[in-house]
């Protein structure tokens, strides 16, 4: 027997990036993404406000989706969403549009976590992880280190206990007076900076969870003392300040990747999320891999922070399954890996 491989529409709503791809036979044929500028005045995600821009540009980026992959509404074979973790009005806004139009289309739909979705970017092109692997997820609103045994079973081995490493980063470069969204920038900044000029004490955990909320108030202490002394201290001193930040962020991520890898003897290693483009990161994580004879994995930068086509890879092998979802479907904010 032929098996059917799919086309689908998939689409991403889960925070602040209202996105829409689709996949046919298993390969990506576009990612539309519109992002919210509107959030940089407030230095945050303001929840109400995404979920209206969310309604704003959901028709025009699914209309954009399928007419620059060449796509017409009876050529779909199903329609795929983010369910969570996410804002809640923002994941409403993707669901609700993929119920409307998989009935108006009399089309199965396909529910996938956004975590797993992450995880899964990594099939969208070459080099592709074997099973298992270990994978990092890290982005604003979660750092989990992920055993993924296969396309629809993954497990979190490790996670952090209370903020986010991109919270963090957020969270510093806030601190500092960048503007929203300030993880890049602290990036930026490091590469020009010497990064063992500052020295911040950090919050161990056991086993393989994190924590990020102590090094936060490490730095605020930190800034607020050096202020003391000299009110222009962060701008002399910006790179390297930066530069010591990202290297202590970077240093605890690393220190639990690899006691999990040692654990599991585990060596296919990748990351995802959003805080996998961070340059200082991808450039540590090469160093270890030399190191410690790992083979990395990390995703085009288009894919590792919030899209379509990540999701449309995981609904592209879940339909494979035959995993759809009810019509009465309603998303969950805090949904977690395997639930």
């Amino acid at each position: 027997m032929v098996q059917i491989l799919p086309i689908i529409l998939a689409i991403e709503s889960s925070c602040d990036e209202t996105s829409a791809s689709v996949i046919q036979s298993g390969k990506i044929l576009n990612n539309v993404v519109a992002s919210q500028a509107i959030h940089q005045k407030y230095g945050g995600v303001v929840p109400e406000l995404a979920s209206r821009a969310h309604q704003k540009n959901i028709v025009g980026v699914v209309n954009e989706a399928m007419h620059t992959a060449g796509i017409k509404n009876s050529d779909l074979q199903a329609i795929a969403f983010t369910r969570g973790p996410g804002l809640m009005g923002s994941l409403l806004v993707g669901v609700s549009f993929a119920k409307g139009m998989a009935l108006a289309l009399n089309l199965p739909m396909i529910e996938v976590n956004h975590m797993e979705a992450h995880v899964l970017a990594h099939f969208i092109d070459e080099p592709r992880p074997e099973f298992p692997f270990l994978c990092l997820t890290v982005s604003g609103g979660h750092t989990q280190i992920v055993l993924v045994k296969n396309f629809l079973e993954m497990e979190v081995i490790g996670q952090t206990q209370d903020d986010a490493v991109g919270e963090a980063f957020d969270k510093a470069a806030k601190m500092m007076g960048l503007p929203y969204p300030g993880g890049p920038l602290i990036d930026q900044y490091a590469k020009l900076g010497n990064a063992n000029a500052y020295k911040f004490s950090q919050t161990s955990m056991p086993n393989l969870d994190f924590s990020f909320s102590g090094i936060k108030t490490a730095f605020l202490y930190f800034l607020r003392d050096k202020k003391k002394e000299d009110e222009n201290f962060i701008d002399k001193n910006l790179n390297d300040i930066c530069a010591s930040l990202q290297k202590h962020l970077i240093s605890m991520l690393m220190q639990k990747l690899k006691l999990a890898s040692h654990q599991t003897g585990i060596k296919q290693i990748a990351i995802a999320g959003g805080v996998a483009a961070n340059s200082g990161l991808r450039n540590t994580l090469n160093e270890l891999a030399q190191e410690l004879n790992w083979k990395v994995f990390i995703p085009e930068f288009q894919y590792c922070t919030d899209n379509a086509a990540m999701i449309a890879i995981a609904a592209h092998y879940k339909f494979l399954a035959g995993k759809f979802c009810a019509m009465d479907v309603a998303p969950i904010p805090n949904l977690g890996i395997g639930s």
